[in-house]
């Protein structure tokens, strides 16, 4: 399909896209999900499944969150121990969103089975972690890969890499991103509130941020510059930040900021008005991710300048998420096409870095 300069239409892929199709036969390819602290591991195992991955078990201590699981997926089995999941040999990855600071013990222990890992992020709150996780990917010849959802399963952003890939905006030179979120304090579990088990901010949805700028510039380490948190609206829950930005130079010499909060308003149509504008040396892309304020209530906008004029495509619905099906192929080949190991270590390792010299604005 080809895209018209129409400043005021809706178009669709000036680049070459398909939707993602299963890439293996039922039950070539069998994972389980454990730890379901966290409703991302919804999002993880639903990828999975598209892509062609067979669910075979569910363990979480909690039997509330397995009886919402298995209703959610009915053919899936529920464990009676984690053990039964690890010791399973047709069982080639696990799936787990469990609390932030349990997750790389888990991880851990995941591989020390001869199985692939696949947390929801932040993957790891202390650099001690990444140093103990590197060491064991290097022991075991596992893979330790990251659910950094806010790019790789939103298709406005998978659509953003296939047009930097292609040229359409030249060199990248900065990555400016905006993660707020809905609070919903309420609904939240007791960790959520307890900086020692989620992470802090920058640590926690810092990591989407982080991710992308290092993805789209095409960089492979970076620098904190200087980074900032603060517990604005919230004295009753001391140890939660409820407000979060960084700055970063990659070592290409593109640069990032971003900011990320817990304070959209209840007014918003969605949880948060995720936004990225990336800047190239010949044009610009927006990507309105979840919503198009006062506008469309659908996300997935995208907003492309450069030399050939200003145009806007919505692609919800037309790109899918090719990330999940390469995920498997890299399990079943050992390969690295979704991910590099590294790639998924050095965001988690720079957010973490940005939370531990945070100045605390009071």
């Amino acid at each position: 399909m080809s895209a018209s300069n129409n400043k005021d239409g809706m178009n669709y892929a000036p680049v070459s896209v398909s939707k993602p199709v299963p890439v293996c036969e039922p039950g070539e390819f069998i994972f389980a999900a454990m730890a379901l602290d966290h409703g991302h591991i919804y999002g993880q195992t639903n990828g999975l499944i598209e892509a062609g991955g067979t669910l075979k078990w569910v363990y979480d201590p909690d039997p509330d969150k397995v009886e919402r699981f298995v209703k959610a997926y009915p053919q899936v089995q529920a464990a009676s121990s984690p053990e039964q999941i690890l010791n399973d040999p047709e069982v080639k990855l696990v799936a787990a969103a469990a609390i932030p600071s349990e997750r790389a013990a888990l991880g851990m222990r995941v591989m020390d089975h001869g199985k692939d890992y696949f947390t929801d992020k932040t993957p790891f709150t202390n650099l001690e972690q990444i140093e103990a996780a590197r060491a064991k990917v290097l022991e075991t010849g596992r893979k330790y890969m990251v659910y950094y959802s806010e790019r790789l399963h939103v298709e406005s952003a998978v659509y953003a890499g296939k047009l930097i890939e292609e040229g359409k905006i030249g060199r990248v030179l900065q990555v400016i991103g905006t993660g707020p979120h809905s609070l919903n304090k309420s609904s939240r579990p007791d960790w959520f509130f307890r900086k020692e088990q989620y992470g802090g901010i920058l640590c926690d949805i810092g990591s989407h941020q982080i991710e992308q700028f290092l993805y789209y510039s095409g960089n492979t380490d970076a620098k904190v510059v200087h980074s900032k948190v603060a517990n604005y609206a919230n004295p009753d829950v001391p140890e939660l930040e409820d407000f979060g930005d960084a700055t970063l130079v990659g070592a290409n010499g593109a640069t990032n900021y971003f900011r990320v909060d817990w304070f959209s308003p209840t007014g918003l149509g969605t949880w948060g008005d995720g936004r990225t504008i990336i800047m190239g040396t010949d044009g610009y892309i927006e990507l309105r991710k979840y919503i198009d304020v006062a506008r469309d209530p659908q996300g997935d906008h995208v907003y492309l300048v450069n030399r050939d004029g200003e145009q806007h495509f919505a692609v919800r619905g037309q790109v899918g998420f090719p990330f999940f099906g390469e995920l498997i192929l890299d399990c079943i080949n050992r390969t690295e096409n979704a991910m590099t190991q590294e790639h998924a270590f050095k965001a988690a390792e720079l957010c973490v870095m940005a939370q531990n010299m945070a100045v605390r604005v009071e």
